[in-house]
This record gives structure tokens, C-alpha cells and sequence, in this order.
């Protein structure tokens, strides 16, 4: 092969069929022909994307437009070696990960490797499980460098008040929180249960001429139906029992400020109609007394119902809800916009941490991969809850995916999904019946088998599905199948490839 020529070998970026792909790239650079194929298919193999050339003259523009998370290279190369493609990575932002190919005659090389920035040597023959292994930890610890990284530079985090947040859907409702501010109606803010309801009643408050006004927050759904009218518009000494004093009311105390009621449709229909004489004449009567008193107050509600069918079945009056729409705002809810989550998260943990004086810095790949494909039906409070929670179980200063709640890491497999059909040995759901109980060691083996058949013999996928490195997957066949030798592991004497030149 020519110099210039670069492979892609083993690339899975374009299979379909392979469900264990990763999102990393691995440049290797080798010179060796039989060396640099094997590399690039074991590599290829393992769920990475690959690409393959014979010099540092080619590896340069690869790294360049192509951007690999890791470099495999060996030391001695035609033209300039593999210590001036270390040194030109090492100079660059975010460089790859680096894992130097030495013979064993040339290990002191391969220190001074290390020193220079090389995160790790291998020696000729190479032995390809260590290489892999070598290789995904190098990936793990570029990986929770890079989230640290950024969640470092997530301090300065984009926020509109209290609220957190830069996605499309986000600005868009800020700009309009800034122009409905500007008015004085009633505002309605629709919203799912853990969206930030209040918060954005806050910063409505904040951005206008009321905010050195009070704001008096109140949740109608938690206030006894009996006690609304004097809790809303107050009471007189005396008009009723145990009012041994009077007391203003929260119309009163929002007095030149922002009333925020949230969860409004939870208000029975008779209180339904006070507050909308409220909004119509700015007026209130304390219960008890003879005469109406004058309030200024903006009226802010919120609620997660769906109004329009609470007004087609009578639970929410139509002339109320006409008079809540003249401003209305939707909160995105946090699955609209996952662009977001990333400085939530930050902004919690570093929350958190500081609280329990712990020094959680970042979260683990696999912990953010699992935040970010959580659907989150509760919103930005699930998020808050499960970082708190995690930070709570942690103790290191990763938050790694364990740390987190059950619910985020998923349950087991529905028994259906481990059902099989047919003849053949035993699935792992008819060893649960109630004629006999296996034995614990027999049920693992019976799974293991019952993977490995599900994948079509494939053992690397079967591994990863599993959990399981290959070679623990290999002493479970050996169990199974005592006298069977894996098709796929070869001898070790095969698997040495690239002996010294």
C-alpha cells in the first residue's frame, strides 16, 4: 500500500446490524501491513469507528478533519516517527488520546513516550484483549477529562433570572416573559408538574414595574376549601369561630406586587367566581365585614391540567378561563429541550456537592449518557431530585452511573424478552417454575447460553450485552460446554501478531 492511501477498516459508523457500536474514533498508525490490518479489525470488532495509515506524513490530516479520540501508533516509522506525532498532538486543544506500539528492545523509548504525554505503551507480540483494555480505559479517563472540562466552564451558566437555560425553546419564552411583563392583565402559565411553573411567575414579577412589590406565591391544591375565601380575601375579628383577631389576606399582602396561584384549576367553582371578580374590579371583602377595600394586585396562575376540557366538563368556569388566556405561557418540558440539560445537571452538582461538602467535579460518560437518554417525566425537579440523591451515595469525585436512581438505569428485562421456543435447553424464565428451583450457578449458565443464542453465536455482542468482559464469557462456555473450544478465541500463539522486526 502506498504511503499516501489511508483505510478505513472496520469502521461500524456504517453498519446497522451491530446494536454495541461507540461514538469514538480511532486512528491507527502503523507501517506493518499484517499489524496495521489486524489493529484496525480487532479495533473495528469492538464497536469503534477505525481508520487506518502508514505514516505520520498521513496520520496529520486525519487527525486534522477526522478528529480520532485515540492514536495508536508505533514508535519507529518511515519518514518522522512516532515522537513528533506525539508532540504535535500534545500541542493541540482537547488532544487524543495517545498508546504507543514499542518492541521490547525499545521500552526505555516507550517510558520516554510516557513522559512526553503518552498515556500508555504496548510491546510486540501484541497480546489484543490487553490492547482493548489498554485502549477503553485510556477512552474512560479522556472521556470524564472532557466533563470535567465542561463542567467547569458550565459556572457561567446561562440563566434568565433563576431560571437555567439556552435552548431555542427556552429563549423563545423568555423574550416572552420580558413583553408580557410589560402590561398589567392576568397571566396564565401551562406547564407540567417539576417544569419550573413558579420560577417563571418570579421572573415575571422581576421584570416588571412591580418587582418592588411582594410576591406572594400560594398552591390552591394544598389549601382547605373551608378556609379559602379567608385565607384569599382575609376575615374581620370575630366572623367566625376562632377568628380572635383579623387578618389581611393574601390579595392584601401581594398588595402592589404579583399573587401567583398556582395549580388554579384545583379552586372549587364557588371561589372560581370570587377571583374572577376580582380581576374584574380590583375589589375584595374580608369575610365578615361591610365594606370592600381596593387592591392592586397582578394575578399570575399556573397549572398542569388541560383548562379547555376542565371548562367542557364544568370543572373550570368558561368566563374565568377567558379572562386567565388573555396572556398565556407553555413551558417546554424538559424532554423538548434536552439542549438544557447539560447546565442543569452541572448547576445541581456543583449545588449538591457543595451542601454535603463533598467535591463531586463532574459526572462518568456512562452517567451523563443515562441523564441524557432519561425521558424525565417530572421534569427539571426529577433531574434536581436523582442529582441530589446521587450526590448523596457518592464517594468519589465522579458521579458515576451506579450513583444514580434505579429508574434512570433502567429495570431488568421484561421475562417475556428471556422466553424462548422450540426445543433446546431450558430458558432462564421455565427454571422459575414452581415444580423445581435451580440452583443459582445453573440459572447464570442457562442465561449465558440463552444470550449467546439470541445474539446467533456472536460472543463479543454477547459479552456486551451480558456485562461481561470475553473472557469471562469463555470460563462460562467452558462450564456449558467443557470439551468446546471458542470458534472465535484463537490460540494465544495466533493472536501475538507484530513480532519484532
Amino acid at each position: 500500500m502506498a504511503s499516501s492511501d489511508t483505510e478505513n477498516i472496520a469502521s461500524p459508523r456504517t453498519a446497522t446490524n451491530d446494536q454495541n457500536l461507540k461514538s469514538e474514533r480511532v486512528l491507527v498508525v502503523e507501517d506493518d501491513e499484517q499489524l496495521r490490518n489486524m489493529l484496525s479489525e480487532e479495533v473495528g470488532e469492538a464497536g469503534y469507528g477505525v481508520r487506518a495509515v502508514t505514516s505520520v506524513e498521513d496520520a496529520l490530516p486525519e487527525i486534522e478533519t477526522w478528529q480520532p479520540d485515540l492514536v495508536i501508533s508505533d514508535l519507529r516509522l518511515p519518514g518522522r516517527d512516532g515522537f513528533s506525532l506525539l508532540r504535535e498532538i500534545r500541542s493541540r486543544p482537547q488532544p487524543p488520546c495517545f498508546l504507543v506500539i514499542t518492541a521490547f528492545g525499545t521500552i526505555p523509548e516507550a517510558v520516554e513516550a510516557l513522559k512526553s504525554g503518552a498515556d500508555n505503551f504496548l510491546t510486540k507480540p501484541l497480546d489484543f484483549d490487553h490492547l482493548l483494555l489498554c485502549l477503553e480505559r485510556a477512552l474512560e479517563v479522556r472521556r470524564l477529562r472532557l466533563e470535567v472540562e465542561h463542567f467547569r466552564g458550565s459556572r457561567h451558566t446561562p440563566r434568565f433570572h433563576d431560571i437555567i437555560g439556552d435552548s431555542k425553546p427556552m429563549r423563545k419564552l423568555f423574550y416572552q416573559v420580558q413583553q408580557i411583563a410589560k402590561s398589567n392583565g392576568p397571566v396564565m402559565i401551562h406547564g407540567e408538574s417539576g417544569s419550573g411553573k413558579e420560577l417563571v411567575a418570579e421572573a415575571i414579577h422581576r421584570e416588571s414595574d412591580r418587582k418592588d412589590g411582594p410576591f406572594v406565591p400560594v398552591n390552591c391544591a394544598g389549601m382547605p376549601e373551608s378556609l379559602l375565601e379567608s385565607e384569599f380575601f382575609g376575615h374581620v375579628e370575630g366572623a367566625f369561630t376562632g377568628a380572635q383577631k383579623p387578618k389581611s389576606g393574601l390579595f392584601a399582602e401581594a398588595h402592589t406586587g404579583v399573587l401567583f396561584l398556582d395549580e388554579v384549576a384545583e379552586l372549587p367553582l364557588a371561589m372560581q367566581a370570587k377571583l374572577l371578580r376580582v380581576l374584574q374590579d380590583g375589589k375584595i371583602r374580608p369575610v365578615g365585614a361591610n365594606q370592600e377595600k381596593t387592591v392592586d394586585v397582578r394575578v399570575v396562575v399556573a397549572t398542569h391540567r388541560d383548562l379547555p376540557k376542565f371548562v367542557a366538563s364544568g370543572q373550570f368556569r368558561e368566563d374565568l378561563y377567558f379572562r386567565l388566556e388573555t396572556f398565556m405561557l407553555s413551558i417546554p418540558p424538559l424532554r423538548d429541550r434536552h439542549d438544557d440539560l447539560d447546565l442543569l445537571a452541572a448547576r445541581f452538582l456543583s449545588q449538591y456537592s457543595r451542601e454535603s461538602g463533598k467535591n463531586v467535579r463532574g459526572f462518568s460518560a456512562e452517567a451523563l449518557d443515562l441523564l441524557r437518554n432519561h425521558p424525565f417525566p417530572g421534569n427539571v425537579r426529577e433531574l434536581q431530585n436523582a442529582i441530589k440523591r446521587a450526590v448523596t451515595f457518592c464517594d468519589e469525585d465522579i458521579l458515576r452511573a451506579e450513583d444514580l436512581p434505579e429508574r434512570l438505569r433502567g429495570g431488568s428485562p421484561p421475562i417475556a424478552a428471556l422466553q424462548g421456543t422450540g426445543d433446546g435447553p431450558p430458558q432462564p424464565a421455565a427454571l422459575m417454575s414452581d415444580q423445581r428451583i435451580a440452583p443459582l450457578e445453573e440459572m447464570k449458565l442457562q442465561y449465558v447460553r440463552h444470550v449467546l443464542d439470541r445474539c446467533e453465536g456472536n460472543k463479543r455482542r454477547a459479552a456486551a450485552l451480558l456485562g461481561i468482559g470475553r473472557r469471562t464469557l469463555y470460563e462460562y462456555l467452558k462450564k456449558i460446554e467443557p470439551q468446546a473450544t471458542p470458534e472465535s478465541e484463537p490460540p494465544a500463539s495466533e493472536r501475538a501478531i507484530g513480532r519484532d522486526r
